[in-house]
């Protein structure tokens, strides 16, 4: 095991697979397991509902023999499904940064390498050796650094197989513009799709489809304190931090739910 990317513009039409909750018929037996293993956090148990992680994995094509890298896999919440269901099945999982306390145990969770990622990281492997590159929820954080955009997009490119796919999940800004704040373009947390695929565009990836698996039309996008307003954040104040304003009523943003996501499969041409 190893320890250890902005432009607004018009795309054209992009075809919307239909993803609904037959789609998991599709995946595989050993995806179902991994989904319904008991041992995975109840905390991460609890959100499948809202995350919908065995359509949104089937729309992106996970194989259990393929390498997926994940991007920043935060708490493990991807994790403790693809590790174990990729070892099973003769495949590798390969998260960034360092390991993840939640599937340290590498005997009950799968075989697991990680690699570095920030700014100004190198390759992420060697070139074309994953199947599949996954990045959920990251992108708004890249694009408070000029530049790391284009150049995690650039990354994923050059590690991914002729071929090989590309997915994302992120917080949805459209139909209104991202917002800026203190030189900060998704202040908020929201991203538009152009931002997306003109950086992905740009790297040499192609926009091949999305699903509406993760959207939330109740998700207004205005809330006083960005997307992290909403679970599992749940801030009440700015940042979490110093008193809750007057007025301020918790339950209305619990009963949103978490956010409206965009949900993207690019493809490097083969």
């Amino acid at each position: 095991m190893c320890s250890g990317a902005l432009l607004a513009c018009t795309t054209p039409a992009t075809p919307t697979d239909a993803v609904t909750p037959a789609a998991t018929a599709k995946a595989d037996a050993g995806l179902a397991a991994a989904i319904a293993n008991p041992a995975r956090a109840d905390a991460n148990k609890v959100r499948d509902g809202a995350r919908h992680p065995a359509e949104t994995l089937a729309f992106f094509g996970v194989k259990p023999t393929m390498t997926v890298l994940e991007i920043a896999p935060g708490a493990g919440y991807y994790a403790e499904i693809l590790a174990p269901y990729l070892t099973a099945g003769g495949g590798k999982y390969v998260g960034t940064g360092t390991q993840m306390a939640a599937v340290a145990d590498q005997t009950k969770w799968g075989v697991q390498t990680y690699v570095p990622f920030n700014a100004t990281s190198g390759p992420l492997g060697a070139p074309g050796s994953a199947d599949m590159v996954l990045t959920f929820r990251n992108i708004h954080n890249w694009l408070w650094q000029p530049g790391f955009l284009d150049k995690a997009m650039g990354d994923f490119a050059a590690v991914l197989k002729p071929g090989g796919v590309l997915g994302v999940v992120e917080h949805r800004a459209d139909p209104r513009p991202e917002t800026v704040a203190n030189g900060r373009s998704a202040s908020d947390g929201y991203v538009a799709k152009a931002t997306i695929v003109a950086a992905a565009t740009k790297a040499g990836l192609v926009l091949e489809a999305e699903s509406e698996v993760n959207a939330n039309p109740k998700d207004t996008k205005d809330h006083p304190f960005g997307v992290w307003t909403l679970p599992p954040n749940s801030w009440t104040s700015p940042r979490n931090q110093g008193e809750t304003p007057a007025g301020f009523d918790p339950a209305k943003y619990q009963a949103i739910g978490e956010s409206d996501r965009q949900t993207l499969r690019f493809r490097k041409p083969a």
